[in-house]
């Protein structure tokens, strides 16, 4: 492999590893979604919540004298209380996943990313072993693998996205104002980072194409 070749694939595999860190960082955190209630104007309190893939934590927010009795950022000082989905832990008590649609599409979300996870571990592997030997050819393997963790990645990020929509739109529970956070924009950053890094370095890795159509059969031995 060339040097120009070598320089572009060690920067293709920079924005592969943020988009692997940013992957991660969303899976394991919970502030994919922030829920809020409706809030009428003699309320003095209000109740949060944000969530990810595995837990909900609720916040209950003392709104105090203020005209402005806004229940919207989650960032200000309260109560907070956190909690696996009791469908992931079944000694937990989180009731706002107990709709069935919710279930299902919160499990789902999570499967995939788990999916999404693996893909990343293998396609780790394979890059790991391309740096031994030099052996590039393990290289398109391994993009395939980053490409394929992507596409897992922006699949949960829609079945999350829905589970939020069917979540407000659902007389079940109180939540009627949403909006997302912090790890829904890692999620679809990794996607981004993860999908296109993966084939950008599918084509750097890939031999070069002859320039002449005859170059191929001008190098071959001749027959005897």
């Amino acid at each position: 492999m060339s040097q120009t070749k070598t320089l572009k694939v060690r920067v293709t595999l920079f924005f592969i590893l943020v988009g692997v860190v940013l992957a991660m960082v969303a899976v394991v955190t919970d502030h994919w979604a922030v829920l809020s209630p409706h809030l009428a104007h003699q309320n003095s309190t209000c109740e949060m919540a944000h969530f990810g893939l595995w837990r909900i934590c609720t916040k209950r927010i003392v709104l105090g004298d203020s005209k402005d009795k806004s229940c919207r950022t989650i960032t200000l000082s309260g109560e907070k209380n956190c909690s696996y989905f009791r469908h992931f832990n079944p000694g937990e008590t989180s009731e706002i996943f107990e709709v069935t649609t919710q279930k299902e599409y919160s499990i789902s979300a999570a499967a995939i990313a788990i999916f999404s996870l693996g893909f990343i571990i293998i396609g780790t592997i394979f890059l790991l072993f391309s740096f031994r030997e030099k052996r590039d050819y393990l290289l398109r393997p391994a993009s395939m693998f980053y490409a394929f963790a992507g596409l897992c990645i922006i699949v949960s990020v829609e079945v999350m996205r829905q589970s939020v929509k069917r979540m407000i739109d659902s007389e079940d529970t109180v939540w009627i104002e949403y909006y997302y956070s912090w790890s829904f924009a890692c999620a679809c950053t990794a996607f981004v980072l993860l999908f296109l890094g993966g084939l950008t370095l599918l084509l750097f890795s890939l031999p070069p194409m002859p320039q002449n159509p005859w170059e191929s059969c001008m190098d071959a031995e001749p027959e005897h």
